[in-house]
């Protein structure tokens, strides 16, 4: 919720956020009834008599200071070991974009050296509890350059093979132990329903059988089998099953937010996987930035503590995500007893730590937070710390660097990737690749690391992974060209298709999505647009004669019908990971003609026949999946997405959550910088700062607006001044630059706030309506800077008197 002012009478309105906290209410519904729930129950392996008495006689003695330091958790990236000895915290992170000392490709080395100072630092502060360290390992220790990266989730939910995730939970522990660390922020058990969601890929499959049986095999390679008196190994971590709940269901696959469902959907859909993590001794359990039924789940007590604690008899600790109990009404970052009393045990505080156990202190001493929560919540965050060999008799030493990218490691990685493959389409036998065949790999995936690995890979975004980050990886490209010439064939790389290097007898185009993250993923549709003329790509290769391969990597399903009738052959290849080798292991045959691996994956969620969403009746259902011992034929496909195709899909979004939207591209003067930033939640916002005259700006192929001239439609900017500098500041669209240089006077410096500038305003001077190709252009000087979360067109009705035209 907003509240406008005007800005001395100019059309153009800076629009002040207040918290939404202060004026949000829950809406009605969001309480669970637990005997609806199925029952599970931690092992009693998880702790044992001593060391409850030990974990007694410890709170006793502990000061309030050092119990609520216990229940806060910061970030690397905002705070340093000597922080410590001022705030006791119990819990340090890396998000997925930060690295030791500020060093986003350190390597096992650094990473343990700066764990050991976090470590000897909390030893030496208040009740001398050493810190537990939390990372995001979701698929292989995948924050660190040299590791093993196994498939995302979704193609691990293809492969079907629960032995398979078991071995790869065990190979990620071992890299993740041996960087010092104990705790992953793994597995997700979310049940995507709808594949808009940013993070579907996060989940092993729409079906709720399989999530299950996958939930019970990954904590157990990761955390082996508890035994009773005997902390984890040193190459075994804490699990973290996530996140608890529904964050797969929500309306409109929008990311963090509500999950409008009856009590029985949710059980029946959303719930199935955390019984079989509990059962299994999963130590630790995190909440979900999302609501249910208009409550948020941080702020859930039947979630978290009827259900969770009660019902299914979980006995570890429960964690935040990242500043999520801010979101929860009444609350901030820095304040939010709301959420420890409905039974969060550990904030996730990343850059709010400080404030938070200000607050969090205040709150225990006044009772706010009763005692007997706290003492609870610090029982449980202990708890682990014995059971991981943190405290206790029986101290474990992790940090062993030689296995972050071990070659067992490294070859489970290349057999997932081959069994997370699923044939689509194979007509003519073009599959396997004939030995002695002239290949072309082209396409924009087809030696891109960055795609093949997708997001949470070296950043949160993944967007700049290079191959170089895995020197023992391959990609999709480099590894078909390795096989297609062991068989005795040549193959070469050219993502252009350029026909410098002959006819070839076949080429495999790789292509799709780009990585993405979280929120940043969220699409309104199932469409996927091709951005680098990769179906003129494939329709020039199909006008020469030149059968085509199609290798679509994507983090969810998605409507291709272009693309698939083009292709020859069609394989969904998710996101692979680092090891391309099993690409090829399946797609070439050897000189024997027959390929290492035959297709054993089936889709995992169904492949839709339009790009509609919700999906109607689908092109291929669940579990669909061609092989060469299992051939078929697919005709031609639809090629109508039934849904807006074109610029018009994005004329009226530029910038979402920090983000460009396609076909958008950002540009900016070598005068300006640019940095990720949190704004309104984490990562979701650019920072741009002028060290000298210059220009950032939107570009694209131009787009016809003038239908929006005769609905009072304005340019919107989501954003917060943080300089103002000296020098004029000036907004244009379609060329026409106005002096907005009022309104940056009139905003608060650190404040968000809206601009708004009627798209009148720009035509009155001459903007190319029919054609902008330069929908926004933000021109400034030394000492000016200004986050920006959003930017679009939007409708608001009534315009007021325009902005001076900028001299």
């Amino acid at each position: 919720m907003s509240m406008r002012v005007a800005a001395r009478g100019l059309a153009a309105m800076l629009v002040l956020g207040v918290s939404a906290g202060a004026l949000n209410a829950q809406a009605p519904g969001g309480v669970a009834d637990p005997a609806k729930w199925p029952a599970a129950r931690s092992p009693s392996a998880i702790t044992d008599p001593a060391t409850e008495r030990a974990i007694t006689r410890l709170i006793k003695r502990m000061t309030l200071e050092q119990k609520v330091g216990q229940v806060i958790q910061g970030d690397i990236s905002a705070m340093t070991p000597a922080d410590l000895a001022r705030y006791p915290l119990g819990s340090i992170l890396a998000g997925g974009n930060s690295g030791p000392y500020g060093d986003e490709r350190a390597d096992a080395a650094k990473w343990l050296k700066l764990v050991t100072e976090y470590r000897a630092a909390s030893r030496k502060a208040g009740a001398g509890i050493p810190i537990l360290f939390g990372v995001d390992a979701v698929h292989g220790h995948s924050n660190l350059p040299g590791a093993t990266i196994f498939p995302h989730n979704t193609g691990l939910g293809a492969a079907r093979d629960p032995e398979l995730i078991r071995r790869i939970g065990a190979a990620t522990a071992a890299e993740v132990s041996g960087s010092g660390i104990e705790w992953t922020f793994a597995p997700t058990l979310a049940v995507p329903q709808d594949p808009r969601w940013g993070r579907a890929y996060e989940g092993y499959s729409g079906d709720a059988a399989l999530v299950a049986a996958y939930s019970r095999a990954m904590v157990e390679g990761l955390q082996g089998e508890l035994k009773a008196h005997t902390p984890l190994g040193a190459h075994k971590v804490a699990a973290s099953a996530k996140h608890f709940l529904a964050d797969g269901g929500t309306e409109g696959g929008k990311d963090q937010g509500d999950a409008k469902v009856a009590e029985a959907d949710l059980v029946r859909l959303h719930a199935q996987g955390y019984p079989p993590a509990i059962d299994a001794g999963a130590l630790t359990v995190m909440a979900s930035f999302s609501s249910w039924n208009g409550v948020k789940n941080h702020g859930n007590k039947s979630l978290l503590t009827d259900v969770l604690k009660g019902r299914m008899g979980f006995e570890g600790l429960v964690v935040g995500d990242w500043n999520g109990h801010g979101q929860v009404p009444g609350c901030t970052p820095t304040d939010c007893a709301a959420s420890i009393n409905a039974g969060l045990d550990l904030f996730m505080a990343p850059d709010s730590w400080k404030g938070l156990f200000d607050n969090t202190l205040r709150e225990a001493r006044d009772g706010t937070i009763p005692m007997a929560r706290l003492d609870d919540a610090v029982r449980r965050v202990l708890r682990v710390k014995y059971k991981l060999g943190l405290m206790g008799p029986k101290l474990v030493e992790r940090g062993d660097p030689a296995q972050v990218g071990a070659q067992g490691h490294l070859d489970i990685a290349r057999e997932a990737a081959a069994k997370s493959l699923v044939l689509l389409k194979n007509e003519g036998g073009v599959l396997p690749l004939r030995a002695g065949a002239n290949v072309l790999v082209t396409g924009p995936g087809a030696d891109n690391m960055a795609m093949q690995a997708g997001g949470w890979t070296i950043t949160w975004q993944g967007t700049d992974t290079t191959a170089q980050d895995f020197p023992k990886g391959r990609t999709i490209g480099g590894a078909i060209v390795d096989a297609v010439s062991a068989a005795g064939g040549k193959a070469r790389i050219d993502p252009t298709g350029d026909a410098a290097g002959g006819k070839p007898d076949l080429a495999v185009v790789v292509f799709g999505e780009q990585p993405y993250a979280e929120f940043q993923g969220d699409v309104p549709d199932l469409m996927f647009h091709p951005r680098v003329g990769e179906l003129d790509l494939m329709r020039r290769l199909k006008a020469q004669g030149v059968p085509v391969v199609a290798v679509f990597l994507s983090g969810r399903p998605m409507f291709v019908g272009a693309e698939m009738n083009l292709a020859d052959a069609f394989v969904a290849g998710w996101q692979p990971g680092s090891q391309g080798q099993g690409v090829a292991d399946v797609l070439v045959a050897g000189k024997d003609g027959k390929a290492l691996r035959d297709f054993s994956g089936t889709l995992p969620f169904a492949w839709p026949q339009d790009a509609r969403a919700p999906m109607g009746a689908p092109l291929f259902p669940a579990g669909y999946g061609l092989s060469y011992a299992r051939p078929g034929t697919v005709g031609k496909v639809s090629e109508d997405p039934r849904v807006e195709q074109g610029p018009a899909l994005s004329d009226t979004a530029y910038i979402r959550h920090g983000r460009v939207i396609e076909p958008w591209r950002l540009g900016l003067d070598s005068v300006v910088t640019m940095r990720a930033v949190d704004l309104m939640a984490q990562e979701d916002a650019r920072q741009f700062t002028w060290i000298g005259k210059g220009d950032i700006a939107v570009d694209g192929p131009p787009v016809d607006m003038e239908r929006y001239l005769n609905g009072g439609f304005a340019l919107r900017l989501d954003w917060r001044i943080d300089a103002r500098g000296d020098a004029p500041v000036t907004v244009s669209f379609g060329g026409v630059r106005l002096d907005v240089s009022v309104l940056v006077s009139a905003a608060t410096p650190g404040k968000a706030g809206t601009l708004l500038v009627g798209l009148k305003c720009f035509a009155e001077h001459g903007a190319p309506i029919k054609a902008i190709g330069t929908p926004l252009r933000m021109g400034a000087d030394k000492g000016f800077a200004v986050t920006v979360r959003n930017a679009g067109i939007e409708g608001i009705g009534q315009m007021p008197a325009c902005p001076p035209l900028a001299k």
